[in-house]
């Protein structure tokens, strides 16, 4: 199978699975989530779902706790939009890339300002 095909598949997964968590999903626990990346295996067989969500530690639980429990839901409506001959079995995971980057900028300030003191 060619990357490009397996780029477009995983763009088609990323765009309706955030629609359908956007849109269809009433769970309460699932909050603001974003979908940062849709990795196939190379027989499609698996995706690994990548997402983040705003709010505290006990939300980002609570959302990969619903996420989890709506995979099957999830699975059956990319079914019936995505013409696959199989569909993947789908794996969340919360992105934490965000929230390394946002420490190593809190560090990086964090010794500027300890420059700074020193250079005075």
């Amino acid at each position: 199978m060619t990357k490009e095909r397996m780029q477009r598949i995983a763009a088609a997964l990323k765009h309706e699975i955030s629609k359908i968590i956007h849109d269809d999903l009433n769970d309460p626990r699932v909050g603001f989530v974003t979908i940062t990346e849709v990795e196939l295996s190379a027989d499609l067989q698996h995706a690994k779902i990548f997402f983040t969500i705003l709010g505290s530690e006990k939300n980002k639980k609570d959302t990969s706790i619903g996420l989890k429990q709506a995979t099957g839901y999830i699975k059956k409506l990319i079914g019936e939009r995505i013409k696959l001959r199989y569909i993947p079995n789908l794996t969340f995971y919360l992105d934490k890339a965000n929230d390394y980057a946002q420490h190593i900028e809190e560090v990086i300030q964090k010794i500027r300002k300890d420059e700074d003191k020193k250079t005075e």
